[in-house]
């Protein structure tokens, strides 16, 4: 979803066998993009391409591209990478990425080595600038997205669900907000 110029939503992920589990990935926009006409992309599970990069991975491309295979998200103004990576035990991972764009990963199954360091199950890893994410899956089968950008090198400035460059900016979507303008 982009929210430009103004959108309200609200969503409520279902649950499967009791249990919940969903990520929400927030992109800024750049400063010029601000007050863009509002827009939604939805893709059903079926339309996010899945591509096996070498034996024991399985990647789904929701962002970004991996084998020639380009996910169906775009439009994104960073350039986003957003991929969900299965590593099965022993098999291991190397994707390219922009030396300057900013990166990170999070493992929501099992546990991973990034580099020598190890991330656990339910850890964040904010990756440093390089050309390259590495990823192994040692002593059992692991889970993780992999978020990548362009960063803006815009000011921000935020309150509540605002994101904008300067406080008067956020003093204006709230105001805009109330008037009912969105």
């Amino acid at each position: 979803m982009t929210a430009g110029r103004g959108i309200v939503h609200s969503e409520m992920p279902e649950q499967e066998d009791g249990l919940m589990r969903g990520f929400q990935l927030w992109v800024n926009l750049p400063a010029k993009d601000k007050m863009c006409q509002p827009r939604y992309q939805e893709y059903a599970p079926e339309k996010i391409p899945v591509v096996h990069p070498t034996p024991g991975v399985t990647v789904k491309v929701i962002a970004g591209e991996v084998a020639g295979v380009k996910g169906p998200v775009g439009g994104v103004a960073t350039d986003p990478t957003y991929l969900d990576i299965t590593l099965e035990k022993g098999a291991a991972f190397s994707h390219a990425l922009p030396k300057e764009y900013n990166a990170f990963t999070y493992v929501f199954e099992g546990a991973a080595m990034v580099g020598i360091k190890e991330i656990e199950h339910q850890q964040l890893a904010v990756l440093s600038q390089g050309e390259r994410f590495e990823i192994e899956a040692d002593d059992g089968p692991a889970r993780l997205i992999l978020v990548a950008g362009r960063p803006l090198g815009d000011p921000v400035a935020k309150y509540g669900p605002f994101v904008m460059n300067t406080p008067e900016e956020i003093h204006q979507a709230v105001a805009d907000l109330q008037a009912g303008r969105f």
